[in-house]
Formats: C-alpha cells, structure tokens, sequence
C-alpha cells in the first residue's frame, strides 16, 4: 500500500467512531452492533490481504461479544421481572421506556452536567423507564399496586445490571477492534 498512513487515518476515526457508538448502549440503541458493522465496513475497504490490515477473526470475535452482550441485557432485565411474576406486555413496556427514559434523562441531565450528567440521566432514565412501562403494564393487566410495584423494582435492578453488563462486554468488543485496527495478528 503506498498510501499506508491513509490507512492509520481511517482506522483513528474507525476507533473514534466507535467510541461513540460505544456510548449509544446508554441510550438502548445497539451501540456494540454498529461496531461490528463499522469494523467489518472497514475490512472490506482495507482488505484483510493488504498490510496492514484487520482481521476477520477479530471481527467474529467482536459478533460473538456482541451477541452475549444483548443477552446478558435482556435476560437480566427480563429475569428480574420474571421472577417477580411479570408479565409480557410488561416487559414489552419496560422496553420502551428505556428507551425513552434514558433519551429525556440524557437531555434533561446535559444541560445540568455536562459529561457526567449524560451519562448518568442515560442509565438512570433508562433504569426509570424500565420501572414505569413494567408498572404501567402490571397495572393494565389489573394486578394490585404491590404487585405492579414489586415487579417494577425487580425490572428497574435488572435493567441496570443488564445495562453494566452490556457496556462492559461493549467495551472488550471496543478493545478487540481498536488493538486489530492497529496491531496485525
């Protein structure tokens, strides 16, 4: 490749890139996917073929992060819901306000604190609407104000750890791209 610095460029703003996409886990949005994407956009422009280059392996590697990472999620939350007796449509909503609940908690807590503020409105509004949307659907299914409740904590503590679980596998799937993008193996 004569031009192999233009290669350090694009695998800088791939790392950049992903980064951000990283961050995009808080808001329920499947930050560790666009990743994969990302890096496996990469590969097909610097070919694996060409030195230096990234490999396909690390990019399988990175997928199959990614998908334990979407599971630690989902049965976290869904477990703390479930034991407690949730029903579907609760979950269903749990969803949905995390969605939400971490979008307008990263809003509202930005203008307060800058940085921290969201990322802490992120998880923490996320974490709130996973409680009300479970409360919300445990109340339309007709179960009394104690049940609705108990579920909804069970949902909030669930999604919060599903979400650390989420960012720390999301992580690794970072470290696993960056160090391929830079390092040949």
């Amino acid at each position: 490749m004569d031009y192999w610095w233009l290669y350090y460029v694009w695998a800088s703003l791939l790392v950049l890139f992903n980064g951000v996409a990283w961050c995009l886990n808080l808001f329920g949005i499947p930050g560790n996917w666009i990743m994969v994407l990302a890096a496996a956009i990469f590969i097909l422009i610097f070919p694996v073929s060409e030195e230096p280059g990234m490999s396909w392996w690390f990019v399988g590697a990175a997928l199959v992060l990614s998908g334990l990472a979407e599971l630690v999620e989902f049965v976290s939350g869904a477990a703390g819901a479930a034991k407690k007796g949730g029903s579907r449509r609760g979950l269903v909503l749990a969803v949905v306000g995390t969605m939400l609940g971490s979008i307008a908690g990263a809003i509202l807590l930005s203008a307060v604190v800058p940085v921290v503020g969201t990322v802490v409105g992120a998880v923490g509004g996320g974490a709130s609407g996973a409680f009300g949307g479970t409360y919300l659907g445990e109340a339309w299914k007709g179960r009394t104000t104690e049940e609705s409740l108990n579920v909804s904590k069970a949902a909030l503590i669930g999604r919060l750890l599903g979400t650390v679980g989420k960012l720390a596998i999301g992580a690794i799937v970072f470290v696993v791209i960056a160090i391929d993008a830079f390092f040949d193996f």
